[in-house]
């Protein structure tokens, strides 16, 4: 008989793990992305590469990770030491800057049973970050370790740039080789000793190595958290415990999640929703989708998610990969369940999910896919909510932002003669609730970051932020208003090519149950004698010193007839 107390215990202290991994990858990272956004996230894995705990990161991040541990497990032979490297969105990853780093954790042979060493832990234990270059584990190679990792721990983080035709590698693109550098799974580190040519070659190829090399060590210091933590509860309870309590809780999430779709009515829902445009001339881009509920059966699963008859791959970079889309899912329906749930992969086993290849929602390369990871997937977010409120309207909010108002500065900084690139994304109003206002100039849905604080990025880079505001107003009205989104304008110290990849600038997002949208985004140019130009939501322009940049983000919808 499952032990309730037990559980709890054994779900905490894996969460506990991947949050531990996320504290140390922000505490060493250099890039304020990462440090002040946190714009990453972590997880840990069982043996087979199941996810089991995810911390509280990035919602866009943690579904699609189980995907570059799937893709890094069945493309390397991964041995004690070795750390997998990969962004290639088409063999586990999401968009080239999420740069996902995988290592396994193997146990010694005679301490299988007691756990009391693992040959990770061994070999980061003796490395010094900083330092990777230099030393050489020799003795990890020789290690007897067993045959089969016991986990893997996996770290992603957005890079601010990895090279291609736009500073900050989040433009308008037709095809993935001008987003930047493509890696598929290969190994950084082999046998505990860094892959130099590899790490050179990664390098070369980016605007900023410097900030580039101290933020993948900084991932590479948290699977060395993650590994260690592992070794220290393998160690106090012993491995055969921690697999019986793994497979406990797998089984856990998936009752859950069927106890909760078990109650939902029966039937088929069916919502659309658009994006304004792919930027590159295709008007608007429709994703549609279909949620079947049905009885509980040995053979079918209880909820089949269709998205048949969302539009073809565009020509612009806002296609997305199937694992962008199944993370979109992964978030939906975990968001619904009330209790607090392990993140693991049981969850997904009783939905089905069809995502036509070749779509908008599943592209093939070489299309391009910056966008599809930052826009793409808060579209579908919008359409599965949409969708669902239909069978339960007393759940489900209305339309949130659906944009991260994604905005990438790059140039040369005056005051130190080197490239810089800038990359952050722009909160927005949450939408209203059905028993509550939604929270103004909140980031909501695939995204958890923060904003950077005007100190920190007037610090790093040439810029200023001259206002940061809530657009008052924004928010649609109804029984319980939409929250308010965000202006955001910030002047240029340097001349500097600015890129947006923005939506909702067309429709502003929707109301439910006779609430009214949201306001739509607008992005405006500053020029030096104070003249304004309004500039569509996907562009690039080169700017001028002394001209600023102006976002006004947009507001969430309203939900009950006002």
């Amino acid at each position: 008989m499952r032990d309730p107390v037990e559980l709890e215990i054994f779900k905490s202290l894996f969460h506990s793990i991947a949050e531990e991994m996320g504290a140390a990858l922000r505490r060493t990272a250099f890039s304020p992305n990462i440090k002040e956004r946190r714009d990453y996230s972590c997880a840990v894995f069982d043996g087979s590469g199941e996810v089991v705990a995810m911390g509280d990161h990035m919602p866009v991040h943690l579904g699609s990770m189980p995907m570059s541990v799937r893709a890094a497990v069945e493309t390397l032979t991964l041995g004690p030491g070795d750390v997998a490297i990969l962004n290639d969105p088409f063999c586990g990853g999401t968009h080239l800057p999420d740069i996902t780093l995988v290592a396994p954790v193997f146990l010694d042979d005679k301490n299988l049973l007691s756990g009391k060493k693992s040959v990770i832990g061994k070999s980061f234990k003796k490395a010094k970050i900083e330092n990777y270059k230099t030393e050489n584990y020799k003795t990890i190679a020789k290690s007897k370790a067993s045959a089969r990792p016991a986990f893997y721990v996996a770290s992603r983080a957005h890079h601010a740039d990895v090279g291609g035709i736009y500073a900050g590698s989040m433009g308008i693109c037709t095809e993935i080789y001008q987003e930047g550098i493509r890696i598929p799974p290969i190994k950084l580190i082999v046998a505990g000793k860094l892959q130099d040519d590899v790490f050179r070659l990664l390098l070369n190829n980016v605007r900023t190595p410097e900030e580039r090399e101290g933020d993948l060590n900084a991932q590479i210091a948290a699977c060395h958290t993650g590994a260690t933590r592992l070794l220290d509860i393998v160690e106090r309870y012993g491995l055969p415990k921690i697999q019986h309590m793994l497979g406990e809780l797998q089984e856990y999430s998936e009752k859950l999640m069927r106890a909760f779709l078990s109650k939902v009515p029966h039937g088929r829902y069916e919502a659309e929703d658009f994006l304004d445009d792919d930027g590159a001339g295709s008007g608007p881009v429709r994703i549609a989708v279909a949620l079947t509920f049905q009885p509980a059966s040995a053979a079918k699963p209880l909820v089949t998610v269709d998205f048949t008859g969302s539009s073809p791959q565009v020509t612009g970079s806002i296609n997305a990969v199937d694992a962008i889309t199944y993370s979109a899912c992964f978030y939906v329906f975990r968001c619904l369940l009330q209790e607090d749930v392990p993140a693991a992969a049981g969850l997904m086993r009783p939905v089905k999910m069809i995502a036509p290849s070749g779509t908008v929602v599943n592209a093939r390369p070489p299309a391009a896919v910056a966008g599809g990871n930052v826009e793409t997937s808060q579209r579908i977010v919008d359409v599965l909510l949409r969708a669902l409120a239909q069978a339960m309207p007393e759940r489900v909010p209305a339309g949130s932002s659906g944009t991260m108002n994604n905005l990438t500065i790059g140039g040369i900084d005056e005051r130190t003669g080197e490239p810089f690139a800038y990359y952050e994304t722009i909160a927005g109003g949450m939408g209203a609730r059905p028993d509550r206002a939604g929270v103004s100039g909140v980031h909501t849905h695939m995204t958890n970051s923060l904003n950077t604080p005007a100190e920190a990025l007037e610090y790093a880079y040439p810029l200023r932020v001259t206002e940061y505001s809530l657009r008052k107003g924004s928010g649609g009205a109804g029984k319980y208003r939409g929250g308010n989104g965000i202006v955001r304008e910030v002047e240029l110290l340097a001349d500097s090519q600015v890129t947006l990849l923005a939506d909702r600038r067309s429709r502003g997002p929707y109301g439910l149950n006779g609430g009214a949208d949201g306001a739509a985004g607008r992005t405006e140019i500053v020029h030096g004698e104070g003249t304004r130009e309004l500039l569509p939501g996907k562009t690039s322009v080169s700017l001028k010193k002394g001209e600023r940049i102006r976002i006004e983000s947009p507001g969430g919808g309203g939900w009950g007839n006002f």
